[in-house]
C-alpha cells in the first residue's frame, strides 16, 4: 500500500509562524510534524510516499529530498499557490496509488497512531467491495466539541446527528479506494467532506476509533503545548 501526506495548506491560523515555514516543517519533539509521520510509516513498511504541496513547496522539498534518509521513497504533487483542497490535491496524485486503496494523513496532526493499522483495514478494503473508505476517529478535542460523524457499533459511519453512535472527530487519517476521485475535473479545488458524506449516505464508510494521543497542530498554543508535552515525555 502506498501512502500520502497532506502539506499543501497555508496554515494561516499559525502565522506568523508559517510565513516563512510551511506548516508541516514546523517542529515537535525535536523533528518536524511531517517527519514523525515518515518515521512511522516506514517502520510500518510503508515506504512509498507522495507528498503535496504548495504553498513554499520547494521548502518541503529541499527538507525531505527523496526520502532516502528516512528509509522511504518520496514522491510530490506540486500544487498551485492557492492549492487544490483536499479531494482535488488527492486527484492529481491518483497516478501514484497504482489503482489500489491508499492511505491519506494530515501533515499537520501529531499522533501516536501506528500505520501498521492500516495494513488489516486496506485488506478488509480489498474483502469487501462495499468499502470504499476507512476513516479514523478520535474522542472530540475541546476545540471541537460537536464532532465530525457518528461512528455506531458496527463500525459504520453516518453523518452526524443522522443515526445511533456517537459523534467523534475526523483525525486526518483515512484509507480511499481510487474509484472515488475519478470523476473529479482535473487540477480543481474540491473539498474531501461532500465525498465522505456521500459515502455514509451509501453506507460505504467504515471507521475505527484511536483513543490514543492526538493533536490537531492548528495554533501555535497548541504547538507549544504539543512541543512541551513531546519534551516532559522524552524526560520521563
Amino acid at each position: 500500500m502506498r501512502a500520502m501526506i497532506l502539506a499543501a495548506g497555508r496554515g494561516e491560523r499559525m502565522r506568523p509562524l508559517t510565513d516563512h515555514t510551511p506548516k508541516p516543517l514546523l517542529a515537535v519533539g525535536g523533528k518536524p510534524l511531517i517527519v514523525w509521520h515518515i518515521e512511522k510509516l516506514v517502520a510500518a513498511g510503508l515506504r512509498d510516499i507522495i507528498v503535496n504541496h504548495a504553498w513554499l513547496g520547494e521548502k518541503i522539498e529541499a527538507a525531505l529530498g527523496d526520502g532516502a534518509a528516512f528509509g522511504a521513497r518520496i514522491s510530490y504533487s506540486a500544487e498551485s499557490p492557492g492549492g487544490l483542497e483536499t479531494a482535488g490535491g488527492i486527484a492529481k496524485a491518483l497516478p501514484f496509488f497504482q489503482d489500489e486503496p491508499f492511505l491519506v494523513i494530515n501533515g499537520d496532526i501529531w499522533t501516536d497512531w501506528q500505520p501498521s493499522q492500516a495494513l488489516s483495514a486496506a485488506q478488509r478494503m480489498r474483502d469487501d467491495s462495499n468499502i470504499d473508505m476507512w476513516l479514523w476517529m478520535t474522542n472530540n478535542p475541546p476545540h471541537h466539541p460537536e464532532g465530525d460523524f457518528a461512528l455506531d457499533d458496527a463500525g459504520i459511519l453516518h453523518p452526524r446527528g443522522q443515526a445511533q453512535g456517537q459523534a467523534l472527530t475526523f483525525t486526518g487519517i483515512g484509507i480511499y479506494r481510487p474509484g472515488l476521485f475519478r470523476a473529479l475535473p482535473p487540477d480543481t479545488s474540491v473539498p474531501l467532506r461532500p465525498l465522505m458524506l456521500h459515502a455514509m449516505q451509501t453506507r460505504s464508510a467504515r471507521g475505527a476509533l484511536h483513543d490514543g494521543a492526538w493533536t490537531d497542530v492548528g495554533t501555535p498554543q497548541r504547538l507549544e503545548t504539543l512541543d512541551r508535552q513531546l519534551a516532559a515525555d522524552s524526560r520521563a
